[in-house]
């Protein structure tokens, strides 16, 4: 086995039953992983995934192993990490290079550490792996079959570096295929970030008002969850389609200025730099609750927030409170970073059973098209975005209608008119 760094490999036993316990929830990601058994469509082909190192990422990579991969894994994020599962994937085999809590530089050497086994597929999850590639290991492109990326915050960095002539290879945007981000954004993203903030606060939600930053479909399932929980929910937006689009769902739009003289829990979810910064900070209600579910920690402006402070102190795992100089207090929770996969266990497995089944036929699909796709930013093949979701609901044993010959005809047709 290749070098690996994980924080105790003791742990092995216990994610090994996480893991088992995540798979029951992950059918899709089985029949593939049966599938891969018997065809290896992957054989001997090296991938490095920048993933949060969790039971179903650990679900996915042993998908892919059995499809003849040869894996290397790392984290896309220093506190989303699970050690047991990274102990439990040392175990079978499979090289990971991840540690709940490491320093950024620890992070990045473990980048490096994914980037030396010299991959031939990549798969990431904000694109670090692949702009430190590109920045860093640029004789490294040239043996790169392709790539996929899981978050908004990665397609964007990667359309950017497409646009600026800077992309080396092709990369599928695995977030926006639609049983990606219809489902794991929406119904995941707002599920685990309202568990996590209850973990990490234990706040009752009902009559609270909560300012969630971005309506995009992260922030639509935020609000909804938080909403369902008996929130008075309050989005805040710089486009004006999804700011409509959430005032006809029934929730307040204004400007984040005003919003923060009446929130009691803000939550950034918009891919982009500080969205929370010192204007904002400074009209804060006293006892305010900020937590971000965006990919990186730059939505919240801590620096910010350090300066504004005369004293800081953590009160509770992963809440700090800061002391302003008018005596007001803000509460920062899990320093910016993921509150889903910090204070909780991010998506649940049956949500990231359609994202993950992506991530792998997508590879599969790259490792056919080897020198047919020119480095740019590619969507999901329909094919497989429509063969994700027919397995769901085969595995969920719901059936839907199909079209007849006399519909398919017509949709086919332009001479019938009223």
């Amino acid at each position: 086995m290749e070098k690996y760094d994980i924080r105790d490999p003791s742990l092995a036993g216990e994610g090994k039953l996480r893991i088992e316990w995540a798979a029951k929830e992950m059918p899709v990601i089985e029949l593939i992983k049966r599938r891969f058994a018997k065809e290896r469509p992957l054989e001997g082909i090296r991938i490095s995934a920048c993933l949060h190192i969790t039971t179903e990422t650990a679900n996915l990579a042993l998908a892919l192993r059995e499809g003849g991969a040869d894996l290397m894994l790392c984290a896309s994020n220093p506190l989303s990490t699970q050690d047991d599962v990274a102990a439990a994937l040392v175990d079978c085999g499979i090289p990971v290079n991840a540690i709940r809590g490491e320093s950024d530089k620890t992070y990045y050497q473990h980048i490096t550490a994914a980037l030396e086994h010299r991959p031939q597929l990549t798969m990431d999850d904000g694109a670090d792996l692949v702009s430190t590639l590109h920045k860093d290991y640029a004789e490294l492109a040239s043996d790169v079959i392709g790539g996929t990326e899981e978050t908004t915050t990665g397609v964007i960095r990667l359309r950017n570096m497409a646009r600026t002539g800077n992309l080396c290879y092709p990369l599928i945007a695995v977030n926006d295929a639609q049983t990606k981000h219809f489902f794991d954004n929406r119904y995941g993203t707002g599920q685990s970030t309202v568990d996590g903030i209850t973990r990490a606060t234990n706040i009752l939600w009902a009559g609270r008002k909560v300012v969630v930053c971005g309506y995009g479909f992260c922030g639509k399932g935020i609000a909804q969850r938080a909403q369902g929980m008996g929130a008075h929910v309050i989005v805040t937006e710089v486009n004006p389609i999804p700011a409509l689009e959430a005032a006809m769902d029934g929730y307040q739009v204004m400007p984040l200025v005003e919003a923060c003289t009446m929130g009691q829990v803000f939550i950034t979810a918009t891919g982009d730099a500080s969205v929370i910064d010192e204007p904002h900070f400074e009209r804060m209600k006293d006892g305010a609750i900020v937590a971000n579910s965006g990919h990186f920690n730059v939505e919240i402006s801590v620096p910010s927030l350090e300066r504004l402070a005369k004293g800081k102190r953590r009160v509770r795992p992963l809440v700090d409170e800061y002391t302003l100089a008018d005596g007001r207090h803000i509460y920062l929770l899990a320093d910016g970073r993921l509150i889903n996969l910090a204070a909780a266990e991010g998506h649940p497995a049956s949500v990231m059973d359609m994202s993950f089944a992506n991530q792998a036929l997508c590879a599969e699909y790259l490792s056919t098209m080897r020198g047919q796709l020119g480095p740019d930013v590619y969507p999901v093949p329909e094919k497989i975005d429509q063969e994700v979701g027919r397995l769901k609901l085969a595995s969920m044993n719901i059936a839907i209608d199909s079209l007849t010959r006399k519909q398919e005809d017509y949709l086919a047709s332009w001479e019938s008119g009223t």
